[in-house]
Formats: C-alpha cells, structure tokens, sequence
C-alpha cells in the first residue's frame, strides 16, 4: 500500500504520478467511447440522430385543383344580358317636314372583360309608334336579315350604321308608303337586340 502512495524506482516521484494519471485518464475515455456506444444517446426517444431534421412537407403545401369549373373570359365568350347596356338612338328631337329621322342602337358592355354579342338584323328590331300604336317595324318586310357578332370592349360603347326612317307605316308590305301622321306629332323609338330593349326616346314630327 505504501508503495502506491509513494512509488519506489529509479526516478522521481513526481514522474510516476504523471504516468499514471496518464494512464487513468486514457482508461477513462475508452470506457466514454464504449459507453456511447452501447448507449446512443437520441436512440430512447426514438430518433436518430443522423437523420436529417427537415419537417416533413405538408400536404397542404401543394396547391389541390379546384372543383370549380375555369371560365376563360375573352372575346368569343357570349355576352351576357345583364352585362350589356342597349340604348335607341334618333339624331334629333323634333323633324321639320321632308326631314327623314336617322336612328340607330347603341351597346355598352358595363361588364370587366371583353364579349361577343349577335348585333346582326336577324336579332334586331326597330320600332317608331305613338301612343298605344307601333307604325313601323324593321322586321316587317324584312328580306335577307344576317348576322353580325361583334366583340365589345368594357365601357367603350358601339354603334349601328343609322337606319334611316321615311316616316311611313311598315304594314301592309305593299309599297303604298303611307305615310304617318305629323303636324308636331310625338313618337317614340325603343330598339330590341335579342333578349334586350331599350327605354324609349322621343322626337316629334312638325
């Protein structure tokens, strides 16, 4: 025992103690490393602690198509009638005698995107009355009516080449061109274009 307090040899005490704490210490860190071994710190809890660390990507990350149908808005795409605002046009209010009234319709698209609409005879109508009586139809003794889809752009309003009235009753279509009355008379003017109408604007015949 005393010989492990006090090493005995050749050199000094001092040169013993070194080697073994040396020693010791070498001991010591071969059981660290065999202990870490055995036991792998992280493996407890179910993790290894060389995997990665990156959370897993989320479902939801992804965007998911839609169970909406996409409606491409554009120019070939029908307007629809609550997106076009359809008024009658006459050039004047009041016509001196022998001056034949011009008048034509007007649509606005008041929709956001561009649309296409059937502005062609075969849709529509025209109509001069007074009072309870429509005189004049453009539909009747119409021949030959076609079509004329046209593309309207948001808030920029398009017209019709005037049509020109010669202030005549449209029926019977026999050519008799009897003419309507005047003398300061009111008429009215309301144009149809498919499933629209306009309001009504007046003008007087003198």
């Amino acid at each position: 025992m005393s010989t492990i307090r006090n090493p005995v040899g050749p050199q000094s005490p001092q040169v013993y103690w070194r080697r073994r704490l040396v020693l010791g210490l070498g001991l010591l860190a071969v059981i660290i490393v065999i202990v870490l071994i055995v036991v792998r710190p992280g493996a407890a809890d179910g993790k290894d602690p060389g995997a990665s660390t990156a959370p897993a990507a989320s479902e939801s990350s992804s965007p998911k198509p839609s169970d909406e149908p996409v409606v491409d808005a554009g120019p070939e795409t029908p307007c629809r009638p609550q997106s076009v605002k359809i008024e009658a046009i006459a050039d004047k209010t009041a016509y001196a005698a022998g001056v034949i009234p011009q008048l034509s319709l007007q649509l606005t698209n008041i929709g956001a995107s561009p649309c296409t609409v059937n502005a062609g005879t075969t849709q529509q109508v025209f109509e001069v009355g007074s009072g309870e009586e429509a005189y004049w139809l453009s539909t009747d003794c119409q021949t030959e009516p076609v079509d004329a889809p046209v593309v309207l752009e948001p808030n920029t309003p398009l017209s019709t080449a005037p049509l020109a009235w010669d202030r005549t009753r449209s029926s019977p279509c026999d050519n008799s061109n009897t003419a309507v009355p005047a003398g300061d008379a009111t008429y009215y003017f309301v144009v149809k274009l498919g499933e629209l109408e306009s309001e009504p604007v007046y003008f007087r015949l003198l």
